[in-house]
């Protein structure tokens, strides 16, 4: 299969000098493969990162892309004619991945599309879903009765980790660092703490009664450590899945009188049938619309000729969840 692709020869300095082209590359599915005609792939910070090195797995020269929808053309002929979609923490990082017209992955990798999800919403839910589910698999899953409190709560891991607490029975509180909303979904409350403004720890207190959070999900890191640990309940557990400085200050002693636990995801660790395999444990949620997918803005869908622009916007300041459509010819 002659597939059209973006292709990164090799890593830039900065992400001003990326060079992505478009190429012509040739696709032979495996006999265990599918061949997937793309109709939407999400740009995700991480395809950016990895452009410029940020991400030392990453090799070169290959095609980007973590998240994709789209419909199967060759493979087993269940699959046949089927709407899919998917993500992996391998494609586009350690393989050619889904920023093209087409892509091999493995059969037991693909999600059928739920056919409430547009193929724009479905390559979107990707990265920030799967990184927020597996995040929650490292403490436990939230339940009825938990305190759940997410820092980075208007990033897209922070709206997906709200909508899965939410759609799990828990309280669901959100740290924010300007005067803001809950920007996202949540099939029941989400209760906003301005950190600019707000003692953290003291309102998370205020809120659960002076418990605390069972679960404190950060999704930024070392800048918001201290908010999270002086937040946990006894036996709370907190997880990481980002850093700014690698190295904050530990209080052994508050960690051990709390008796808490401190768990690390990473989403590239995981190849595309496990995330598969998570993907299907949100269809329930996305079925009765307990989970929704991220809204796709008419200027946020981006042709190939135009990536360049696309992977500079999502590292800088666009909220939008971008996605290049491969069938849009012209910039």
């Amino acid at each position: 299969m002659q597939a059209r692709v973006l292709r990164l020869a090799e890593k830039a300095a900065e992400i001003a000098a990326v060079a992505p082209r478009v190429e012509t590359l040739t696709l032979t599915p495996g006999a265990d493969d599918v061949l997937i005609e793309i109709r939407a792939a999400a740009i995700n910070p991480s395809d950016a990162k990895a452009a410029i090195g940020m991400m030392p797995q990453a090799v070169f020269p290959r095609t980007p892309g973590r998240d994709y929808c789209g419909v199967v053309r060759a493979g087993p002929a269940q699959f046949i004619g089927k709407e899919v979609f998917g993500s992996s923490g391998h494609l586009g990082i350690r393989r050619d991945g889904t920023h093209g017209s087409h892509l091999v992955v493995e059969a037991a990798a693909v999600v059928e599309k739920p056919a409430n999800l547009t193929s724009e919403e479905a390559a979107g839910l990707g990265v920030p879903f799967v990184t927020a589910t597996e995040g929650f698999r490292r403490t436990g899953m939230p339940k009825p009765g938990d305190n759940v409190l997410i820092l980075g709560l208007n990033g897209k891991v922070g709206q997906a980790a709200a909508q899965i607490a939410a759609w799990k029975g828990a309280r669901v509180m959100g740290v924010v660092r300007r005067d803001e909303p809950y920007a996202g979904y949540a099939c029941s409350h989400v209760e906003v703490v301005n950190s600019a403004t707000t003692d953290v720890p003291a309102r998370v207190r205020e809120i659960t009664g002076g418990k605390g959070a069972d679960i404190v999900y950060n999704t930024v890191g070392d800048p918001y450590y201290e908010h999270g640990a002086k937040s946990l309940a006894v036996m709370g557990r907190m997880v990481f899945i980002s850093a700014v400085n690698k190295i904050v200050q530990f209080d052994l002693f508050a960690f051990y009188r709390g008796r808490h636990a401190y768990f690390g995801a990473d989403s590239l660790s995981l190849s595309s049938i496990a995330t598969g395999d998570i993907l299907r444990e949100l269809l329930p949620g996305l079925a009765t619309g307990s989970l929704k997918p991220f809204p796709i803005a008419p200027h946020a869908v981006y042709p190939f000729e135009r990536a360049r622009e696309a992977y500079i916007a999502v590292l800088g300041s666009a909220r939008d969840r971008l996605v290049f459509k491969p069938q849009i010819l012209n910039p």
